[in-house]
């Protein structure tokens, strides 16, 4: 047996709802799948959006990331295809309300999806190039399996008043998960969603997060498009959907960045 080969792991997160990290998730992972890579992505929010955004529905959830949580099956046996080539997804439920206090007095309860992430890469099942974990809207024990097990964090913020607020909070919680669970997390970029070039404040938060951040901040911004909201009901990812729109153009531009990033990283 070779060394294992493991995929590289981005967690997106962000304590806040609404921000676009199940948007993000799909369209992102959809776009990599297009260029070639062999993309799983985990569904760790109860709510399950990403499931069904990318059309699996209740009756397809037969094994999920809940029953992988909570050790009653492998990674391999949560994962269905979705309707994009190349796409994998585990899904989840609201039984994933549950893990936190199932899991909570076990002391690998911040490790089981890094875990179920290894054995699943070292069984070869399922090609994975990147693994992309939908992280729920809290900074909970689901939240910090994601961070434990991930290369890095994928931050989307959307463009709004409190946005640098909540930004400090997730950073402190990316240090804490760095000094004590995994010492190699990093931030992998911040991606500013939901964009409004005729709103003034969209364009002062915008200054004040790359003031904050730097580089860190992608340069691709994802602007607030109708077409991309629509797209979950259909059960697709807005570049099936509608990919000349300017929100799948831009996941598209974002996918290219989060591949440049990835080469400096692994060079570095």
């Amino acid at each position: 047996m070779g060394a294992m080969t493991l995929p590289r792991i981005l967690a997106i997160a962000n304590q806040k709802g609404g921000v676009g990290k199940t948007t993000t998730a799909i369209n992102l992972g959809t776009a990599l799948a297009a260029i070639g890579e062999d993309v799983l992505i985990i569904d760790l929010d109860p709510q399950g959006n990403a499931s069904t955004g990318l059309g699996i529905g209740m009756k397809q959830r037969v094994r999920t990331t809940y029953d992988v949580m909570v050790g009653d099956c492998d990674l391999r046996a949560a994962i269905v295809e979705t309707v994009v080539p190349r796409l994998h997804i585990a899904p989840s439920n609201m039984d994933l309300l549950g893990v936190e206090l199932e899991i909570a007095g076990e002391r690998d309860r911040a490790f089981r999806l890094r875990k179920a992430i290894h054995a699943l890469a070292s069984s070869g099942d399922v090609p994975c190039s990147y693994v992309l974990v939908d992280c729920p809207p809290s900074l909970n024990l689901l939240t910090v399996n994601a961070m434990a097990a991930a290369d890095a964090v994928l931050v989307p913020l959307q463009c709004e008043f409190f946005a640098l607020e909540g930004l400090s909070q997730l950073l402190r919680t990316v240090e804490q998960v760095r000094n004590s669970l995994n010492p190699h997390l990093s931030i992998h970029g911040v991606v500013l969603t939901m964009y409004d070039a005729r709103n003034n404040l969209s364009g002062q938060v915008m200054a004040d997060v790359r003031d904050f951040l730097g580089e860190k901040v992608y340069q691709t911004v994802i602007p607030r498009n109708v077409r991309v909201s629509e797209a979950p009901s259909y059960g697709k990812p807005s570049l099936l959907y509608d990919l000349k729109c300017p929100g799948s153009q831009a996941y598209v531009r974002l996918a290219s960045e989060v591949i440049q990033r990835e080469k400096l990283l692994r060079a570095a």
